[in-house]
């Protein structure tokens, strides 16, 4: 049975299925030191003003596909998380019922582009469901530079000098949003649950904070 899958027809969706696996494994450690992979990724790809609710947009089939693969709206790399699951499986099931009905395996350009076309349902399935147990954010476009000089607390680790840890905060609009933080002092550490103030935009969604000493500022 695993030779099966790791025969040439299978090749594609089996590594696809592993980068998965290596993706999920990764941000389940970089959590125990306060990165995230999913802000990560987000930090390196565009701002993308998305329809929240999934139309199709008027300007093109680029855009159109993007908004309705929720492009935007959820972390990108639960998109590609989503998609490389559904390419594998739908892989291995074209291909098995295509070798049960004629004997043979069909040709890895056609069922890699089998693939693609079957995956992209299943996507949007699992990035809608994703969608609605994350709070909502980013529904009016907001620059990240906007968010230096706001309050966000610290979810996730311990945030020291160029170790950044993962925060929270929310914008002029009451979306949350994620981002990661450091010390702008060398020798302060924050907490998880920690108050700060975001001074300066490094780079992306990286900041550098002081930590938050007035009573007059809140991050709710």
């Amino acid at each position: 049975m695993l030779g099966s899958y790791l025969a040439p027809a299978m090749f594609p969706f089996t590594v696809a299925l592993c980068v998965m696996l290596l993706i999920c494994a990764t941000e389940v450690l970089g959590m125990l030191f306060g990165l995230s992979a999913f802000g990560l990724v987000d930090q390196l790809m565009p701002e993308i003003d998305a329809d929240v609710d999934g139309d199709v947009a008027a300007d093109g089939f680029g855009s159109g596909l993007l908004n309705w693969l929720c492009v935007g709206r959820v972390p990108a790399l639960v998109l590609v998380v989503a998609f490389l699951t559904a390419f594998g499986f739908a892989g291995f099931v074209l291909q098995s019922s295509t070798h049960w009905m004629l004997g043979s395996y069909l040709p890895l350009p056609i069922a890699s582009a089998g693939a693609v076309f079957l995956a992209l349902p299943p996507t949007r399935w699992l990035a809608l469901g994703f969608a609605k147990v994350m709070p909502k954010e980013e529904t009016e476009a907001v620059s990240t530079r906007s968010f230096v000089g706001k309050v966000a607390v610290v979810i996730g680790g311990v945030a020291r000098r160029d170790v950044p840890a993962q925060a929270k905060l929310r914008d002029v609009h009451g979306q949350t949003h994620y981002v990661l933080v450091e010390p702008d002092e060398p020798d302060q550490a924050f907490e998880q649950g920690t108050e700060v103030i975001l001074t300066d935009q490094k780079s992306g969604i990286r900041f550098t904070a002081i930590r938050n000493e007035s009573d007059l500022l809140s991050s709710t």
